[in-house]
């Protein structure tokens, strides 16, 4: 299921709008529209960003209570929280095999 996670993160941000949106909604929370102007893409086009980054689970939204029709999205940190602990492993796993090969190295 992690790997799962991680997988999709990796497919979703390979596009450098929706990485782009990610690092703005890491400021706060922000309306499509403003999303839209920041990327300088046309709102269909943020609108099938927000869609896929939604449905990865990267981006959560939120109806603002004043107004039912403004939607804020804001960054979901539970994926990233997935990644984390798989880059984590990774580092410990190559670590482990540099430490190793320094004591062969240091043997010889």
């Amino acid at each position: 299921m992690v790997e799962d996670q991680v997988d999709r993160f990796f497919e979703v941000l390979a596009d450098p709008t929706r990485r782009q949106v990610v690092q703005l909604l890491g400021e706060g929370p922000q309306r499509a529209g403003q999303l839209a102007v920041a990327t300088g893409s046309s709102s269909p086009a943020m609108s099938r960003h927000l869609r896929i980054l939604l449905q990865a689970g990267l981006v959560a939204d939120e109806r603002v209570a004043d107004d039912a029709r403004v939607r804020l999205f804001r960054l979901n940190p539970e994926p990233v929280v997935a990644v984390q602990a798989w880059l984590d492993q990774v580092q410990a796993h190559w670590r482990e095999q540099l430490g190793a090969f320094k004591r062969h190295v240091e043997k010889s």
